[in-house]
């Protein structure tokens, strides 16, 4: 629960969302739900004979970030990379039909774009459930000469934004190299610079804020956080150090988040509405998302965190890789006043 002002606060960066620019630079993954109806099952193997019924591309990873933000209200510009396949041709026009620039979408004809394929299984009078997951990942990076493209188109864009969002899903497109480019080109105008690498967290320093989950904080650090607060508080204080952070906001699932800061206590929020979760797919590029434009909007960490915290109670309720709106976040903040 909030007192009357920080909801005010917090409204009133709300308020201020549309006004934002936000740069996106990361990996785009295609997101794909193949939705069938249970028929039989099959006589040549003990599985279930699905009737299709339709399939649906939606934007994941960097560019779930992107369409939550488009959502929220902001002006964003997008950057990426994309395979010449059915699947990034898919993407390019889910922005445009939002009237979102895709010139900053490029493609690569040896480059394959990621797509996760959901199988989902169900009658017509129930939920249907997802039964299995494909992935379809390129065998390798985009090639150089794409990345520098990319990366000068995007440096071009830099100074004109309010903050710049780094979505990191290891298909190698993302470096240190090209985020020090784009760094160079705001070096002028010290804008939010946010990270959310799922892999490799370790290789990049000197963000403003990173937004790992816990089970990417112990795999980065080799250790298991659990219920113990006390290694939450090592963990968490020795990869903000390590990363040259301003913040660090740690997802926890149920737990909710800890936001840690040099030389403040850790701040430990709730998780948001209830603990029975319908859907995990891309709830942290839902938080990446909120807490960069919050930023952008000037308001502090903490109160970055309580909006992500509120988004990610929200989107989780939700099937499959959704958005949150900003109507929705409204009525959230306002609900929780003490």
């Amino acid at each position: 629960m909030i007192e009357p002002r920080e909801c005010e606060l917090l409204l009133r960066t709300i308020d201020h969302f549309s006004r934002a620019r936000i740069l996106v630079l990361g990996d785009f993954v295609a997101d794909e739900y193949v939705d069938g109806e249970i028929s039989r099952v099959s006589r040549e193997a003990p599985v279930l004979i699905l009737n299709h019924r339709r399939t649906e591309v939606v934007p994941g990873g960097g560019a779930n970030a992107a369409n939550n933000l488009v959502d929220l209200g902001a002006q964003v510009f997008p950057f990426s990379i994309v395979g010449r396949d059915a699947q990034g041709a898919q993407l390019i026009q889910f922005f445009r039909s939002k009237g979102v620039s895709a010139s900053g979408i490029l493609t690569d004809k040896s480059f394959s774009t990621t797509t996760k394929s959901r199988i989902l299984a169900g009658s017509a009078h129930t939920t249907h459930q997802q039964v299995v997951r494909i992935d379809r990942q390129a065998s390798a990076p985009p090639g150089e000469k794409v990345r520098e493209r990319l990366v000068e188109r995007a440096s071009q864009i830099a100074p004109k934004v309010d903050a710049i969002l780094v979505s990191d899903y290891g298909s190698g497109m993302i470096n240190s190299a090209s985020v020090d480019t784009l760094r160079a080109a705001v070096r002028n105008r010290p804008i939010p610079l946010n990270l959310d690498s799922r892999y490799q967290i370790l290789r990049f320093k000197s963000f403003t804020a990173a937004t790992p989950n816990e089970p990417e904080v112990e795999s980065a650090l080799g250790m298991i956080i659990g219920n113990n607060l006390a290694a939450l508080e090592m963990a968490g204080r020795r990869l903000l150090k390590r990363l040259g952070l301003k913040a660090l906001l740690i997802t926890r699932g149920k737990e909710g988040m800890a936001l840690f800061e040099p030389r403040r206590t850790t701040q430990h929020l709730p998780i948001y509405g209830t603990d029975q979760v319908a859907d995990v797919t891309g709830a942290g590029d839902t938080v990446i998302a909120v807490f960069t434009l919050a930023l952008a909007c000037g308001a502090s960490f903490l109160q970055a965190a309580r909006l992500s915290n509120y988004a990610g109670g929200l989107v989780v309720m939700k099937h499959g890789t959704a958005t949150v709106r900003r109507e929705e976040l409204i009525a959230a903040v306002e609900s929780d006043v003490m």
